[in-house]
């Protein structure tokens, strides 16, 4: 469904992706996850055809999404910081989606109200947060797209809402082989629902891997060092990322956190 290969997006003089690849097949629930400012939203928008990449290639279903579309009649893109057209409600949205989606469903639709405890009539600027989300997934949904792009998609959602919508995108997987990206900064919430997961750091993929093996084969650490360390003094870890905060140290290490806390406490 999506294939990248060194795929390069730059800002000015920063470069957000860097010699990035990537294989998403058809039908899966792919999971991208990395802390904020490591090039997550811009990989979606790139899929989703917003931005045009500066180097390598990117595909979906052997198509560029940039400027086509016919492709992107295809892709539903629900990014990070929403936007609803101006006083609209639901259902406004809902009547400019069937305009711009060939694929929308009212039936879906009309499904999906009974579904979110939402009122399609009432203004969107008065939703909060979390119900501003509900309406979106709602919306994207009923477009009924191929392909699923999901920013940090479960951000104000409550566990209640969150446990009908994972049922509601493994039942549109298995009906119609619908395709879903979803990123986050937090792998515990791409645990339950995605098949793999991609870490994201510094604009590259530094594995790619089934999430039942992740689960095994991974850990996360926090350790503090006052006086400082250095990485030489880390080798013996099996690191795949490291990020700094003044002191304070942030580690993803192959292996359990016993033995990598045990480790750390000696030094």
């Amino acid at each position: 469904m999506i294939e990248t290969n060194a795929l390069v997006k730059r800002f000015g003089d920063f470069t957000a992706l860097a010699a990035l690849t990537a294989s998403i097949p058809k039908g899966s629930v792919y999971g991208l996850v990395g802390s904020n400012g490591s090039g997550k939203s811009t990989f979606l928008r790139l899929v989703a055809g917003v931005y045009q990449p500066d180097g390598g290639t990117l595909a979906v279903d052997g198509q560029s999404a940039f400027e086509n579309t016919a492709i992107k009649q295809r892709i539903f893109f629900l990014a990070d910081d929403l936007y609803f057209l101006p006083q609209s409600s639901m259902e406004d949205m809902a009547c400019f989606y069937q305009r711009a989606y060939p694929s929308f469903s009212r039936e879906i639709y009309g499904k999906l109200c009974t579904i979110f405890p939402l009122d399609p009539k009432k203004k969107l600027s008065t939703f909060s947060k979390g119900m501003k989300r509900q309406a979106a997934l709602l919306l994207g949904l009923s477009c009924c797209p191929d392909l699923l792009l999901l920013d940090e998609a479960f951000d104000g959602l409550d566990p209640v809402i969150r446990s009908a919508v994972r049922k509601l995108l493994s039942d549109e997987i298995s009906e119609r082989e619908m395709t879903v990206v979803i990123t986050s900064h937090n792998l515990r919430e791409l645990e339950d629902l995605c098949g793999q997961v991609g870490l994201l750091h510094q604009g590259k993929i530094l594995f790619q891997r089934e999430i039942d093996e992740l689960k095994l084969g991974f850990c996360k650490v926090h350790a503090a060092f006052p006086a400082g360390i250095e990485d030489s003094q880390l080798k013996e870890l099996d690191i795949m990322q490291l990020t700094r905060t003044g002191s304070l140290l942030n580690l993803i290490v192959r292996g359990n956190a016993e033995d990598a806390s045990h480790f750390l406490l000696q030094k």
